[in-house]
C-alpha cells in the first residue's frame, strides 16, 4: 500500500491537504468522495534517501504518547471539539510518524469513525486497554475524564522506567567498561604476549591457554562467531515465542536476583492501578480482567488475572484466586475482601496499588547497592581470570631463570 498526497475541497469549499495511504489513486479518490471531499489532485508520495528510509524504523515513544493523551485532555476538559483538538495536536506533533498517525485519525473521525474507532486502526501506538478506555469515555459521556486517568497511567509508567533506567545506568556502564577491556586485551595486549609465550617451551597455564584460544578463535574465525551468535539470538527469539518457550523464559524472569521480585512488584501495581481505574470509569469487571492479562507482559501473571477472571464469572470474587496465587501478600488479600465486601473494591485496588508502587520505589532507589554485591563478584572474576592469563606465565619464566 502507497502513500499519496491529496489536495481536496471539503463541502464548504474550503481547501484540504493531506496524506492517504491506499492501493492506488481512484482508491483514495474513492475514500476522499466518501468523506465529501471533492479531490483536486493526487499524487503518490514517495520517500527519497535515507530519510524515507529511516522512517519506517521511527517508533512513537511513551512519551510522545503521554503528551498526545495529556493535551488531548486538556483540551476536551477545556471544551474544545475533538476535530479542533486533533488539528492543534497534529500541528504541534514533532514526531513526523506520530503527525501522519494523528492526521489518519483525523480523516477517520471526519469520515464517520469514532475517535476509539479511528485509534485502533493504530494498534502498535494505541493498545486495546487506550482503546477501550476511550470507547468507555465516549460511551459514558466522560472522555475527558478517561483521557485523563489514561495520561496518568502512562505518567506513572514512563516515570517508573526512567527512575530504572537511571539506577541502572552505572551498572551498565561497568558492565560495558568490563568488556571493551576484554577485547582490547585479546586484539591487541595478548597478541604481543604470545610471541613471547612462543619462545618458550614450558606448558602454559591453563588462563593462558584460554585466553590464546579465545584470541586465536577472535582473530581468525570472527566471522563464524558473528554467525553463530546471530543464531544463538534467532534462536532464543524462536525458542520463547513457543508456548513452553515463553512460559519457561517468564519463569525465570521471575527468579532471577533483584529483577525479578521486583518485575513481580511492578506487574502487580500496574494489574490493581489498571483495574481500580478502568472499575472507575465504567468498564466491566470481566472485560477489565481480559485486558490486564493480555497486557501483563508475563505469562504466569496472565494466569492468575485469568484464574481471577474465571472466579468472578462463576460469582466467587477476587480474594479465593489471589490468595491461591501465593503472589499477592495476605495484606493485599485482605483489602481486597474487605473491597468486595462493601463495595468499593475499586478504591482499595487502589491503595493496593500505592503498596507495590511503595515496594518498588524502595526496590529502585536501593536497586544499585543491591546489584553492586552481584557487580562485584563478576567483575572481580573476570579481573582475575585476565590477570592470571597474562601474568601467570611471566612467574613462570621468571621462576626458570632463577634456577
Amino acid at each position: 500500500m502507497a502513500n499519496y498526497q491529496y489536495k481536496a475541497r471539503d463541502k464548504f469549499g474550503k481547501p484540504v491537504t493531506g496524506i492517504m495511504g491506499g492501493e492506488s489513486q481512484d482508491a483514495v479518490a474513492a475514500k476522499l468522495s466518501s468523506m465529501s471531499y471533492v479531490p483536486i489532485s493526487i499524487e503518490e508520495k514517495k520517500e527519497a534517501g535515507f530519510s524515507g528510509f529511516f522512517d519506517r524504523f521511527r517508533k512513537i515513544s511513551f512519551s510522545d504518547l503521554n503528551m498526545f493523551t495529556r493535551q488531548l485532555a486538556t483540551l476536551q476538559k477545556a471544551g474544545l471539539p475533538i476535530l479542533s483538538s486533533l488539528k492543534a495536536l497534529r500541528e504541534q506533533a514533532v514526531n513526523k510518524a506520530f503527525r501522519e498517525i494523528i492526521g489518519q485519525i483525523l480523516r477517520d473521525i471526519e469520515g464517520g469513525s469514532s475517535l476509539s474507532s479511528a485509534l485502533s486502526r493504530h494498534p502498535k501506538v494505541f493498545n486495546a486497554l487506550y482503546v477501550n478506555m476511550v470507547n468507555s469515555g465516549e460511551t459514558g459521556g466522560m472522555l475527558d475524564q478517561v483521557l485523563e486517568r489514561l495520561a496518568d497511567l502512562g505518567e506513572h509508567d514512563e516515570k517508573i522506567r526512567l527512575r530504572i533506567k537511571t539506577a541502572t545506568r552505572y551498572p551498565v556502564i561497568v558492565v560495558v567498561a568490563m568488556i571493551i577491556g576484554f577485547l582490547v586485551l585479546i586484539t591487541v595486549v595478548v597478541p604481543r604476549f604470545s610471541k613471547i609465550y612462543g619462545q618458550f617451551t614450558t606448558a602454559l597455564p591453563l588462563p593462558t591457554q584460554i585466553l590464546l584460544w579465545i584470541q586465536y578463535a577472535v582473530s581468525k574465525f570472527w566471522w563464524l562467531l558473528l554467525l553463530i551468535i546471530v543464531a544463538l539470538i534467532l534462536s532464543f527469539n524462536n525458542f520463547i515465542n513457543t508456548k513452553q518457550g515463553r512460559f519457561l523464559w517468564d519463569s525465570f524472569k521471575l527468579k532471577v536476583p533483584v529483577f525479578g521480585p521486583l518485575v513481580l512488584k511492578l506487574s502487580m501495581s500496574r494489574f490493581s492501578r489498571l483495574t481500580g481505574t478502568l472499575m472507575h470509569s465504567g468498564v466491566p469487571i470481566l472485560k477489565i480482567l481480559e485486558l490486564s492479562a493480555g497486557g501483563a507482559g508475563n505469562v504466569i501473571i496472565s494466569r492468575v488475572i485469568d484464574n481471577i477472571r474465571a472466579s468472578v464469572n462463576e460469582g466467587k470474587g477476587m480474594t479465593e484466586p489471589m490468595k491461591v496465587s501465593g503472589i499477592f501478600p495476605p495484606v493485599v488479600v485482605q483489602m481486597v475482601s474487605a473491597g468486595e465486601e462493601t463495595g468499593k473494591v475499586d478504591e482499595l485496588l487502589l491503595h493496593v496499588s500505592d503498596y507495590y508502587d511503595a515496594q518498588a520505589e524502595y526496590t529502585i532507589s536501593n536497586l544499585t547497592s543491591l546489584i553492586e554485591p552481584i557487580l562485584i563478584l563478576v567483575l572481580g572474576s573476570g579481573v582475575l581470570f585476565m590477570a592470571m592469563g597474562i601474568f601467570l606465565p611471566m612467574w613462570n619464566v621468571m621462576n626458570l631463570f632463577k634456577r
